[in-house]
């Protein structure tokens, strides 16, 4: 029988939260299972609520699922806020000694948590490792697995043991204490090769393994951990990581380090992107390739600064005055946010244009399980450059020549002995700075070209599902895995639905995008934002309209069933 299993973790932030839904994911995965985990914090060090959702199941899964097997409330308001989620045979673990009126319901199982830590690890502050032990417990999952997550966690010195003695604690008191049957049976499947990441781990790596040196970003939720997995790396792959004092200085920064020839990334959310602006300008007028990370969140100003939403899309199309070219791509899943990172790296210089990486606070934080990066397939392109002997035989060098393809053969200052000038004024093919008509015209046309081979490089959307659909959900971005799976339901359900998806979204693959669509008899556009920004955008650029929208914009992701209902809703 196939196992899919949900697991949630909920309390205040300070009560270890996101560190044993980290550590359950982990070690689910370390038994094979596939993985996908999401969190949802508030913007605090201290109270409100916060939840770790974990995953885990034997087939593909990218995608949370509003049903709970088991919920481990860390707190009183876990229970009330989750408990109508917890599915018929779940559980609800909760210390009674802390949560006196918890009520009567059947999937309510007291656990004295805090006396099994004092009892077990002589600190009551493992309460929460009592719960992932006893959640692990009823699933009968492998203890050696449990213990060797946390060992690697805590390490191997008395936090570590006390940590194991709480966790050993819990395990055992479920199995002898739960009195009813629970329906899962975890049994590791030995295939533990995949690794477990977040998106933004992922962006990382990717950038990394780009051959990126050089990165400058201002701390802002969802994007920091990019800016911190990029610092525990810096010494031993000899990047440089720096916090400056606001994102304006930081995409300054990272056009001066790429100027003088270094792979570069900024990272940053809605709020910084905007100071970030004028600076896209500069890179696009000064022809300087940059990668620049957009980490969506709910806005305007701060909005939910912890919450998820897609509501940057065109913004990111059109930002910065002027007309210029850039590419937009907005990976769909983990692994996809690797591989796009690579794809950007190598955009930005073969174009030499600013390439914006927009990604989300669900896709940003979420976890799953991916298999090992095959690096023999990562490429670095760095685009047309001009070699030393080729310098010599020109004589003078022109930074911004007219091609027929609008790129100009690169030169990094002084090496060969090149003089490169550039301006953010409009300038002359020598760099200059210029005001007549007829060179304006000439560079303007230049750039502009360049969006013809840009267009070439964008993938068409992927299309799953069959092909004689009645209905086609269309999204983009994080939203995928739950239309995927959405998808996949309603063909259960007897619905003729398949579904079009796009990951590289600018320049517009509008011909692509036509072939896909052209037998859709309705297109119903699933987006996290309130005005439907893709299905604008793919009107404008190929007059196809959708007839139906499954719109959410309250800070939460998607779920499948979530979209299921909107679209059973559309199609009634």
């Amino acid at each position: 029988m196939p196992v899919d299993i949900n697991f949630m973790i909920g309390g205040e932030a300070g009560q270890g939260v996101q560190s044993i839904g980290s550590i359950l994911a982990k070690a689910l995965a370390r038994g094979g299972f596939r993985i996908f985990a999401d969190q949802d914090y508030e913007s605090r060090v201290r109270g409100g609520h916060n939840f770790f959702r974990v995953r885990a199941s034997d087939t593909e899964i990218n995608a949370i699922s509003e049903s709970i097997d088991i919920l481990i409330a860390l707190n009183k308001e876990s229970i009330d806020l989750h408990l109508s989620e917890v599915n018929g045979s779940g559980a609800i673990i909760y210390d009674d000694d802390k949560i006196k009126d918890a009520g009567k319901h059947e999937s309510l199982f007291a656990v004295p948590l805090e006396r099994l830590a004092r009892d077990s690890a002589k600190n009551k502050l493992m309460s929460n490792t009592v719960a992932l032990g006893a959640a692990l417990g009823l699933a009968n999952y492998d203890k050696n697995i449990i213990t060797g997550v946390i060992e690697q966690h805590f390490g191997s010195g008395e936090a570590g043991k006390a940590n194991i003695a709480a966790a050993d604690a819990g395990y055992e008191y479920a199995r002898a204490n739960f009195k009813r049957a629970f329906t899962h049976n975890l049994v590791p499947t030995g295939d533990s090769r995949r690794m477990l990441l977040s998106g933004n781990d992922a962006i990382a790596l990717g950038a990394l393994a780009a051959g990126c040196k050089f990165m400058a970003a201002y701390p802002m939720t969802p994007t920091t951990t990019i800016m911190e997995y990029m610092a525990s790396k810096a010494k031993d792959l000899n990047v440089v990581v720096v916090q400056p004092e606001d994102e304006i200085a930081a995409i300054n920064m990272i056009i001066g380090a790429s100027f003088a020839g270094v792979r570069s990334l900024t990272a940053t959310s809605g709020g910084g992107f905007c100071l970030m602006v004028e600076g896209i300008g500069l890179a696009g007028m000064t022809e300087t390739p940059i990668v620049v990370v957009l980490g969506q969140r709910a806005g305007p100003a701060i909005g939910l600064p912890t919450r998820t939403e897609q509501g940057d899309l065109e913004f990111a199309i059109h930002a910065a005055h002027g007309e210029f070219p850039r590419a937009v791509l907005a990976p769909a899943t983990v692994e996809d946010a690797f591989w796009l990172t690579v794809k950007a790296f190598n955009l930005a210089e073969q174009y030499q244009t600013p390439v914006i990486l927009i990604t989300d606070q669900h896709l940003a934080s979420s976890y799953a399980t991916v298999e090992k990066f095959d690096l023999s397939r990562v490429t670095i392109d760095r685009g047309a450059s001009l070699t030393k002997e080729e310098l010599t035989a020109l004589g003078e060098y022109k930074r911004h020549r007219i091609t027929e393809s609008g790129i100009s053969p690169r030169a990094i200052p002084l090496e060969g002995g090149a003089l490169v000038v550039t301006d953010s004024d409009e300038h002359d093919e020598e760099g200059h700075l210029i005001e007549d008509a007829e060179t304006r015209t000439a560079m303007m046309m230049k750039r502009l070209s360049k969006m013809e081979g840009l267009r070439r490089e964008i993938a068409p959307p992927r299309v799953y599902g069959t092909p004689e659909a009645e209905v086609t959900l269309m999204g983009w971005g994080s939203t995928c895995g739950a239309i995927k799976e959405a998808v996949s339901l309603a063909t259960a359900d007897g619905l003729k639905v398949n579904m079009v998806h796009f990951n590289e979204i600018w320049p517009f693959p509008s011909e692509a995008a036509s072939d896909a669509l052209r037998g859709a008899r309705k297109i119903i556009a699933v987006e996290n934002n309130a005005t439907a920004q893709l299905a604008h955008l793919l009107r404008a650029e190929t007059g196809y309209q959708a007839a139906g929208k499954i719109l959410k914009f309250d800070g939460r992701p998607f779920s499948p069933a979530y979209i299921l209902n909107g679209l059973k809703r559309e199609v009634r």
